[in-house]
């Protein structure tokens, strides 16, 4: 689906069809993953609030962006454990509004992490993978997330943002996919997979 196929609220469209673009440029890993981006793309070209405004839940359905922080040389992403989720995800955060989705993993990467955003050339600028997903825990809503890929050593990140997260770890993709789904978020294999295919790809390239 292409931002030439739904007609664009006049307010705030340029906006929205930067959103849509975004969505419409990932490639779904599975038949979920283009379910969710043509959801995704639906309700962000039909008008509906897209960004917070107030937490933990207003609206019900808001932009989030994850980010993936990689050491390639290593062979290792970096997971947190979120305190209010009780689960081990990327770290991330809420896209403000009308801001870019790129700006708010900067604006979170060093709010969170205390480092630079740097683009993993496996993707760039711009999102890898897309998912829906309804919260666990009070102030139940959905997350529409867009997930991003960074690049960065181990030894770079030496804090974190204690009050969200309880630790970090970083893992191997094998390591990813020996966990339990319950315990981490619930696309995390799939994006994991998604993740090794694509690395496969740009190696054999």
């Amino acid at each position: 689906m292409t931002s030439t196929d739904i007609p664009l609220h006049h307010d705030d469209d340029g906006q929205r069809a930067r959103l849509v673009e975004l969505v419409s440029g990932i490639e779904p890993w599975d038949d979920l993953e283009r379910r969710q981006c043509e959801t995704a793309v639906q309700w962000i070209a039909g008008g509906a609030p897209v960004y917070r405004v107030r937490k933990p839940d207003v609206p019900v359905m808001h932009l989030v962006c994850y980010f993936v922080v990689l050491d390639e040389t290593r062979g290792r992403q970096l997971l947190v454990a979120h305190r209010r989720a009780g689960l081990w995800l990327p770290a991330g955060g809420h896209v403000e509004p009308g801001e870019d989705p790129w700006a708010a993993v900067v604006r979170e990467c060093q709010e969170e992490l205390g480092i630079e955003a740097v683009a993993s050339p496996v993707t760039g600028e711009l999102p890898f993978f897309l998912t829906v997903t309804r919260t666990r825990g009070p102030g139940v809503h959905t997350d529409v997330s867009l997930w991003y890929v960074l690049d960065a050593g181990v030894d770079t990140v030496t804090s974190w943002d204690r009050g969200e997260f309880d630790a970090i770890r970083w893992l191997t993709d094998e390591q990813v996919l020996e966990e339990p789904e319950e315990f981490l978020d619930p696309h995390m294999h799939r994006f994991t997979r998604k993740l090794q295919h694509a690395r496969t790809v740009r190696q054999s390239g």
